[in-house]
């Protein structure tokens, strides 16, 4: 039987404590909460919570994606729960529906919305229920895509104004709690949808009891630090080697080892407008450049002479 770490208490105390090694004492004891709440165990239990932790300073919102034809009862199921605890709640919707690839595409109308809400009701930070099974599966999919140290670091407790008070809370815990408290939920079924990455990882590691997800989530708490002070060191070494305009950038990678050229030439792209290629991308990019070659990222050239790399617009595409 593996030994596993503890999961901490699952009370109003606890969560305030984790939202003040977040933001501070002081903000935990003067800011105003929104809590996106879906309406599953997790959400529900975090909106519970938040309720009794912060009395006046807690409001909330339900993204209504219209994915699912179930998804306004659900959001009005949310909206009585609120008001039967004195809670505001707000109803979301996109403007236009979701396209594309739908988990990313509603993922980033979800928080647009909740941000534009925020602003609009002078909401200092948005909660939200990601929880320490999430950073384990968030873990297992970015080993399979090859991630460094920043996609191994996972789900960020602070990342703007979102704050995830419960990455080191499981699952069962929250579920433990809406049942033991007679919280109203329901179950998302594409949750389960076997097409989505995520949904095929949690079945993978249902019935497993070696990997610690409390643990897990801790080391990763871990590698963001790292990431952060990682982060600050290369923009200012930035600062010193990545000169020009974002349509003509140049590198000084003289003497720098692997990693920290990896990480200017990411810099470079993202001046350039580029979206972060895949950690296998930019590898093999980084042993082309480097044998003398060239290399795409999204419209950009990466060319080298020497140690100066540059990164430049690629030349329009022959018809």
């Amino acid at each position: 039987m593996a030994r596993h770490a503890a999961d901490p208490a699952l009370t109003a105390e606890t969560l305030r404590a984790a939202i003040a090694d977040s933001v501070g004492e002081e903000a935990a004891a003067r800011d105003r909460f929104g809590i996106a709440v879906s309406g599953g165990p997790d959400s529900m239990a975090l909106l519970a919570l938040a309720a009794e932790a912060f009395p006046g300073r807690v409001c909330a919102a339900t993204v209504d994606h219209g994915l699912r034809t179930e998804s306004a009862d659900e959001a009005a199921m949310v909206a009585a729960y609120a008001a039967g605890i004195g809670i505001a709640h707000a109803i979301l919707r996109p403007a236009e529906p979701i396209t594309g690839s739908v988990q990313a595409a509603a993922r980033a109308a979800r928080y647009a919305l909740l941000d534009e809400w925020r602003r609009g009701e002078a909401i200092d930070w948005v909660l939200t229920a990601h929880h320490a099974d999430d950073q384990l599966e968030t873990l297992v999919m970015r080993l399979n895509r090859a991630s460094g140290l920043t996609g191994l670091s996972g789900i960020r407790a602070r990342q703007g104004h979102v704050l995830r008070p419960l990455l080191g809370v499981r699952r069962a815990a929250l579920f433990d709690h809406v049942r033991a408290n007679a919280i109203p939920f329901i179950e998302d079924p594409s949750n389960q949808d076997q097409r989505f990455d995520r949904a095929r990882v949690r079945a993978a590691l249902a019935d497993d009891d070696l990997i610690d997800a409390v643990a897990v989530a801790r080391s990763m708490a871990n590698l963001a630090r790292d990431a952060e002070s990682l982060d600050w060191a290369m923009a200012r070494l930035a600062e010193e080697r990545l000169t020009g305009e974002s349509t003509n950038l140049a590198i000084d990678m003289s003497g720098l080892p692997p990693g920290a050229m990896r990480r200017l030439l990411l810099i470079a792209l993202a001046r350039a407008g580029e979206v972060e290629p895949r950690a296998a991308t930019i590898d093999d990019l980084m042993a082309n450049v480097s044998q003398g070659g060239t290399g795409m990222a999204g419209n950009s050239l990466i060319s080298a002479d020497g140690a100066l790399w540059r990164v430049h617009p690629a030349p329009p595409r022959k018809r």
